[in-house]
C-alpha cells in the first residue's frame, strides 16, 4: 500500500469534502475559514463559479494542447488578457506551470541576454525548491540544504529588514543599497552581474513589504550597470497587495516580471514577461515545457482575469486589506507576545517574538494550531518559522475579515494563557 512522503507535514488535520469562496468544508462536518488561500493561490476564492465553468468548458474541448506543438485559443487569450496588466513595454510572454519554473528562465535569459554569469538575490527571498530557484533562496535553510554543490554564480545581499536590524526604514534602506555597492566592488562586478531578482513583498521570508525606495535604488543600479531586473511576483502579483502588481507601490518598472499563484484561481500555470527585444535574446530551444501553458488553466486563467477586473478585486484586496491590518494591530496591545504586524493589502503578517525580543516558534506554531481548532485556517513562515501569515482571497468580505479576527483572537488567547 503506498502512502505519502513522510516529509511532507500537513499545517492541518483538515480533510476537504468541497469548498467555495472563503471557505472550506471539512470530512468532520466543520466549516473553516480560509485564510491560506492554499498559499496565496486562490485569488478569486474557492470554486469561483465563473472560474469553473471556464474550466469545465475547456475540458470538454481539449485539455493538453502542447503549445509547441499545436496553439490552443486560451493561451492566446490569456497573453492578450493578461497583456492588459502587465507594465508597459513588457510585451512578450513565456509560460510554464510553476513558480519555480518561471523563476529558472527567468534567471536564464538574464543570463543569455547579458551574456553574463552572476545573479544577485536579497536575503529573505524565497524563489522555489528547484536547484536553480533554491540556490536564490535564503527565507530558510530547509529550501537549499542537503543536496550541495546548489548552482554556482549566485550571491546574496543584505535585505532592507528595519524590524529584524531594529532600525527606521530610510536607515534600513540606505544600509542594504551601501551593501550591494559594496558586493559589486568586491565580489560579482557588475560586467558580471546578469540580474538583480526580488520579491516585492518576502513571502516565505516573512511576509516584509520591500521598501519602494529599495525597488527604485535597485533599478538606478540596473540601468547604470546594464543589469536585468527581476521581480518576483509569484506571491504578491495579481492583485494580492491591493495593487495588480506588488512591485506598483514603488516608481519603477522590471525587466522581467514573474507570475504565477493566482493567475488562475488554483490552476497551474506560470509566466515570464520581458520586452520583445529582451525575450528575443534566449538561445532557440531554451524556453519549453511538456504542459506549460496548459489550456484548461490558461482557460481559468483568462476568467480569473476577468473577475478580478469585473468585480474589483484589487481595490477590495485594499480596503479589506486596511481593515485587516487595523484589526491585528487592534491586537497588539492585548498580546505582548505579537512583536510586528506588517504587510501590504491582503498579505499580512504577524511576527512573534520573546519578552527578549528573540523570535519565538513555539508561540507562532501554537497560536496557528489553536486557530484550526477556531475553524480558522492559517500558515507560519520566516527564517524561524515565527511569523503568521494571513491570505485571505482577493473578494473576502468585511464580515469574513471580522469573523477572522474574532477567531484569531480566540487562538492567541488559548495558545497564551
Amino acid at each position: 500500500m503506498a502512502t505519502l512522503s513522510p516529509i511532507l507535514k500537513q499545517a492541518t488535520p483538515v480533510v476537504v469534502d468541497r469548498a467555495a469562496g472563503s471557505w472550506i468544508y471539512a470530512t468532520d462536518g466543520k466549516k473553516y475559514l480560509d485564510f491560506t488561500t492554499g498559499i496565496g493561490v486562490t485569488s478569486t476564492g474557492h470554486c469561483h463559479p465563473d472560474v469553473v465553468a471556464a474550466a469545465r468548458e475547456q475540458v470538454g474541448k481539449i485539455v493538453h494542447a502542447q503549445y509547441t506543438t499545436v496553439m490552443h485559443k486560451p493561451l492566446l487569450q490569456l497573453t492578450e488578457k493578461l497583456g492588459e496588466f502587465l507594465p508597459a513595454g513588457l510585451d512578450s510572454v513565456f509560460y510554464a506551470t510553476t513558480g519555480a519554473e518561471a523563476v529558472e528562465a527567468s534567471i536564464r535569459l538574464a543570463r543569455m541576454a547579458t551574456g553574463r554569469p552572476n545573479i544577485i538575490s536579497f536575503h529573505g527571498g524565497f524563489h522555489g525548491r528547484t536547484v536553480g530557484a533554491a540556490s536564490l533562496t535564503t527565507a530558510g535553510t530547509k529550501f537549499r540544504s542537503g543536496f550541495a554543490p546548489i548552482m554556482g554564480g549566485v550571491n546574496i545581499s543584505p535585505f532592507p529588514h528595519a524590524y529584524r536590524y531594529g532600525w527606521d526604514e530610510d536607515t534600513a534602506v540606505a544600509f542594504a543599497l551601501k551593501e550591494l555597492d559594496h558586493l559589486l566592488q568586491t565580489i560579482s562586478t557588475p560586467a558580471d552581474t546578469a540580474g538583480f531578482i526580488i520579491e516585492p513583498v518576502l513571502g516565505d521570508g516573512g511576509y516584509i513589504p520591500t521598501p519602494p525606495a529599495f525597488l527604485e535604488g535597485l533599478r538606478e543600479r540596473a540601468d547604470r550597470h546594464g543589469i536585468v531586473f527581476i521581480v518576483d511576483e509569484v506571491q504578491a502579483g495579481v492583485g494580492r497587495t491591493g495593487k495588480f502588481w506588488g512591485h506598483d507601490w514603488a516608481d519603477v518598472r522590471p525587466d522581467i516580471v514573474i507570475t504565477a499563484k493566482g493567475l488562475a484561481s488554483g490552476y497551474p500555470i506560470s509566466a515570464i514577461a520581458a520586452p520583445t527585444a529582451l525575450m528575443a535574446k534566449a538561445w532557440p530551444g531554451s524556453q519549453g515545457g511538456t504542459y506549460g501553458g496548459n489550456a484548461v488553466a490558461a482557460a481559468a486563467g483568462v476568467a480569473t482575469l476577468e473577475v478580478i477586473d469585473r468585480e474589483n478585486l484589487v481595490s477590495n484586496a485594499r480596503d479589506k486589506g486596511k481593515e485587516l491590518r487595523a484589526g491585528l494591530e487592534n491586537l497588539q496591545p492585548d498580546f505582548a507576545v505579537i512583536g510586528n504586524v506588517r504587510g501590504r493589502g491582503l498579505m499580512q503578517g504577524v511576527e512573534f517574538t520573546t519578552a527578549a525580543g528573540t523570535p519565538d516558534s513555539a508561540t507562532a506554531l501554537a497560536v496557528q494550531q489553536a486557530a484550526v481548532g477556531a475553524e480558522l485556517l492559517l500558515l507560519t513562515c520566516g527564517p524561524y518559522g515565527n511569523v503568521i501569515r494571513i491570505i485571505p482571497p482577493l473578494n473576502v468580505t468585511s464580515d469574513e475579515i471580522q469573523s477572522g479576527l474574532s477567531r484569531f483572537r480566540q487562538a492567541l488567547k488559548t495558545a497564551t494563557t
